[in-house]
């Protein structure tokens, strides 16, 4: 076996082990999430991702086997055609490649982590739409996360398949995250929306037996042979169905800063997981950022901006760390904004 696919494997392990452990010790019963188990498990989940960036500083040419000066030339081809050597040494040129590595893997950390935000938003839509009781909160995202993480699985590895392939993919995914940053920047308010008009909701209540009373923290139950579902098992559902939409613009974004799909699918997934405490923390404050959406449509220009002019940008040697710096900026403004225009109340 590959060292590749070791190290791919013993990650995914790792990160389904410790889900566990917050799924089946610390909320073995259902319960609602205080601020401070909130605060703990991001802090958890925020330190694994740092150190997978650790990782990758220091190790992250094992994750394509890079032995050979040949070796890393392939891969820089294929995955970093961006990156520029300013050393001759093969040791040198391999401390520049984990830099980059691990660099493009902190932007795309963050990128994910900033159109999460959006998705906060209509996670709490759904949650409060169908009037799921607190205790159950969390249960549902843990599921979700769980179907998130496979979905990227595919959508990533398809994604860097077809890229490889057709390079010209990236000037679709260029100008559509264009056209949705414009959009989110230019559109009126539209998270109160009924989660029940959602067609999907309608689909499945039309063809499955659907109970309309919830039944603790369970999916289905059965009755004399019969299958019928809990309202959670749709909540869920459109939990995941949302994912997917919000993965036709964060993969895209993410694509824009590496080409790695190790890169995209770990900065991808340890923000997803990471997603569902910060959804506890943000969930009761989200609305005093008034300028989060800014600074997410913001963000959405910029990488689609960034993939329309990959090859000029990869000409002048435009470098991951730009990108990152990009980011925080755009981060902090929309904080500081926030904080110093807040929203007016509504008499």
């Amino acid at each position: 076996m590959s060292t590749e696919i070791l190290l791919m494997s013993g990650f995914l392990l790792l990160i389904i082990f410790v889900l566990m452990i917050d799924l089946l010790v610390v909320g073995r019963n259902s319960h609602i999430v205080s601020t401070k188990e909130a605060l703990i498990w991001s802090s958890v989940w925020f330190s694994l991702s740092m150190g997978f960036y650790v990782f990758l500083y220091n190790y992250g040419h094992l994750l394509h086997g890079i032995e050979t000066p040949e070796k890393l030339a392939e891969v820089v081809l294929n995955y970093s055609p961006e990156l520029r050597f300013r050393l001759t040494d093969f040791a040198g040129m391999l401390g520049e490649y984990r830099n980059h590595m691990a660099t493009s893997y902190l932007a795309g950390y963050f990128i994910e982590q900033t159109l999460s935000i959006d998705n906060v938003f209509v996670i709490l839509l759904i949650l409060q739409g169908f009037s799921v009781p607190l205790k159950n909160y969390k249960t549902v995202l843990f599921w979700g996360v769980l179907g998130a993480i496979i979905l990227r699985f595919i959508f990533i590895f398809a994604g860097a398949a077809l890229i490889h392939r057709f390079e010209w993919i990236l000037y679709v995914f260029g100008a559509f995250l264009v056209f949705q940053g414009l959009k989110i920047l230019f559109k009126k308010d539209d998270h109160h929306k009924d989660p029940h008009d959602y067609s999907i909701v309608k689909f499945l209540s039309k063809y499955l037996n659907i109970l309309k009373e919830y039944h603790g923290d369970r999916f289905a139950l059965n009755y004399h042979g019969k299958v019928f579902f809990t309202p959670l098992m749709l909540v869920l559902v459109l939990v995941e169905f949302t994912d997917v939409i919000f993965a036709l613009d964060s993969i895209p974004a993410i694509f824009s800063v590496s080409l790695d799909p190790y890169v995209v699918f770990f900065s991808n997934i340890f923000a997803i997981i990471g997603l569902r405490s910060l959804f506890f923390l943000l969930a009761n404050m989200i609305d005093k950022f008034r300028f989060l959406n800014v600074g997410v449509s913001v963000l959405l220009i910029f990488v689609g901006v960034k993939l329309l002019a990959h090859t000029w940008l990869e000409e002048i040697g435009f470098k991951s760390s730009y990108s990152l710096y990009f980011i925080a900026v755009t981060l902090i403004l929309s904080v500081v904004f926030s904080a110093l225009l807040p929203e007016k109340q509504k008499a």
